[in-house]
């Protein structure tokens, strides 16, 4: 959460937002500031007499955006594991949407940053679950996600995730009806590509975009799509983008070992972001994807 000092006058919508989230509180605003906040959302924090907020806001006509991001802040702050921060309220305002945050001060990380990340988010994972999926359904980025539950991870995987993004990107010529059988025949061997597993509540979006070093030196986790499911999803998206630091899956390990093979199966669990990137960015995605499809589909 680091600052993009751009002063914002006062005809933002931040006051009214504000004054919705705390009704109750006499809150003076200080100050303003745009800062940088990825590629889907407007971000601000706002210096108030009651300290500093976090606040997103987007135009989408999705309803309740930011919803299940609540939520998921608030599933993975009951853990009592790795620091979040604390979500005060989401709403809409004039046509937008927004959420309001504790705000985080970032600093270095700490010698041991790795090992705790890596141990928290083993203690995440043991969080466990009779069903996988989630309660209600959210957005992964400002695509819809399904979360509808099912008792197997193959079947969830499948009906949930892999082949409702393919058929979208049928539809949008994205790839190829060859793919799609690809992506069935993917599919019908999950049973064998991937180990039974218990389902792990997951922070459903971990890249290194999505955690934050406090100032303490220790790691805080952002911008969740929590759900529960096999937990080599979120092994797998850390690896994604070049990877963490070995020493935090030394340190996962370590509290939570994965079943071995893990290495060799990441792509198995990496289709899925990947068919969420060629969905929101387009066609740069589609070779991992195609390479993916046919090293397991054929």
């Amino acid at each position: 959460m680091d600052k993009n000092p751009i002063f914002i006058t006062m005809h933002s919508p931040i006051p009214v937002i504000l004054s919705q989230v705390f009704p109750q509180e006499e809150l003076v605003i200080r100050s303003v500031e745009r800062i940088s906040g990825g590629d889907i959302n407007d971000a601000f924090m706002a210096l108030t007499n009651n300290g500093p907020f976090f606040i997103k806001t987007n135009h989408t006509s999705a309803p309740h955006f930011f919803d299940g991001e609540l939520r998921s802040l608030n599933l993975l702050a009951a853990t009592n594991t790795l620091t979040v921060p604390k979500p005060f309220g989401c709403g809409k305002v004039n046509g937008m949407q927004f959420i309001v945050m504790e705000w985080l001060h970032t600093g270095h990380p700490g010698e041991d940053f790795w090992e705790n990340l890596g141990t928290g988010l083993a203690s995440v994972h043991t969080h466990s679950n009779e069903l996988f999926g989630a309660a209600r359904d959210q957005y992964i980025g400002t695509l819809p996600q399904s979360n509808t539950q099912t008792t197997t991870w193959h079947h969830f995987y499948r009906d949930q995730r892999i082949m409702p993004l393919l058929r979208d990107a049928l539809d949008q010529g994205l790839c190829t009806r060859e793919d799609i059988v690809c992506g069935e025949r993917f599919c019908n061997r999950l049973t064998e590509l991937l180990p039974v597993e218990p389902a792990a509540l997951l922070h459903g979006d971990l890249w290194s975009g999505n955690f934050l070093i406090k100032t303490d030196g220790h790691p805080a986790l952002i911008d969740p799509a929590v759900y529960y499911g096999h937990r080599e999803m979120d092994i797998a998206m850390t690896a994604l983008f070049g990877g963490f630091d070995p020493l935090f899956y030394q340190a996962y390990n370590a509290a939570y070992p994965l079943q071995t093979g893990w290495q060799q199966r990441l792509a198995v669990s990496q289709l899925y972001p990947l068919l969420v990137h060629l969905l929101l960015f387009g066609s740069g995605y589609y070779g991992r994807v195609k390479t993916i499809l046919q090293q397991y589909g054929n």
